[in-house]
């Protein structure tokens, strides 16, 4: 019961905060390019969306403020369905992973990502792979 309520919860949040409107007249942001999604993917409608397909398609990994979180390293990613799956070591060595809306981030970067509880046993289908525990975070901070 508990892991079904923080599923719900989590993808929630996520719902959330992708689904904020923006005004028609807006100019386009000047955020830094690492933290949106990639764009022109086929089949897909004006802001990313595929009509009738996943809800969370088009949805931008968020800025996390500097030192607003837990620091750590990325010691190895991959990029499926729209999510990018990062698996960091913190100071001390112990290791996470971490499921945020896609973006660009690489082996060795410093990162910076607000601590959430982790689901257990987390099976990603289009990885066909299973987290013994993952985090599902609005977005990362890459530390220069």
């Amino acid at each position: 019961m508990k892991k079904s309520a923080l599923v719900l919860l989590v993808i929630s949040a996520l719902a959330v905060a992708g689904c904020k409107d923006k005004p028609k007249t807006e100019a386009p942001s000047a955020a830094p390019q690492q933290a949106q999604m990639p764009a022109g993917q086929p089949g897909a409608a004006p802001g990313g969306a595929v009509p009738g397909g996943d809800p969370h398609a088009g949805m931008k990994a968020q800025e996390i403020p500097a030192g607003a979180g837990k620091k750590a390293t990325v010691t190895q990613t991959m990029n499926s369905g729209g999510y990018t799956y990062v698996e960091a070591a913190d100071e001390k060595g112990a290791k996470v992973w971490l499921a945020l809306p896609e973006i660009k981030v690489a082996k060795g970067d410093k990162i910076e990502y607000p601590e959430t509880p982790p689901l257990a046993n987390f099976q990603s289908k289009t990885l066909n792979k299973t987290f013994e525990k993952i985090s599902f975070i609005p977005g990362i901070r890459i530390v220069k």
